[in-house]
């Protein structure tokens, strides 16, 4: 990473601005051009220095659901279990742990009632019992990592 790459990945985590041409009114505040920016963010979350680029919702004020779920999985069955897993669209992150429950991700689905689906979709292919934990409390705990020299 060079010193815009450092700058984009601080900045841009931060604030993005909300316009017609956010790409445009960042790239201004970063003293590079909007083609260079876009550019740069492609080439990061290529490499894997960025593993995601996008906003954050408050799922459950648009009507949707975040579920915490996790499995017990056959360690000679995990790579398997993690590709079905991670193949839906409403898992959001997906985690291994050294634990009876050894696999752990996030359900993200547009309404309540996607949650069962989801678990649904989930154990019927892998044979899998899925286990669902709903959100009892929320905690809001920022994660900002600087990109240093």
């Amino acid at each position: 990473m060079d010193d815009l790459d450092r700058r984009i990945v601080n900045t841009l985590q931060d604030d993005f601005p909300v316009c017609e041409r956010p790409f445009r009114a960042a790239a201004a505040a970063l003293g590079t051009t909007e083609d260079e920016l876009i550019a740069r963010v492609d080439r990061l979350l290529a490499e894997g220095t960025l593993t995601r680029f996008g906003p954050l919702f408050q799922i459950e004020r648009m009507g949707g659901a975040f579920v915490l779920a996790a499995m017990q999985v056959p360690e000679g069955r995990f790579d398997e279990v993690a590709i079905t897993v991670n193949a839906l669209p409403e898992v959001a992150h997906n985690y291994a742990r050294e634990h009876a429950l050894n696999m752990w991700f996030v359900l993200a689905t547009e309404t309540p009632l996607g949650v069962a689906a989801a678990v649904r979709k989930i154990e019927d292919a892998t044979g899998l019992p899925v286990l669902a934990f709903p959100k009892e409390r929320e905690y809001f705990v920022e994660l900002r990592l600087e990109a240093g020299a």
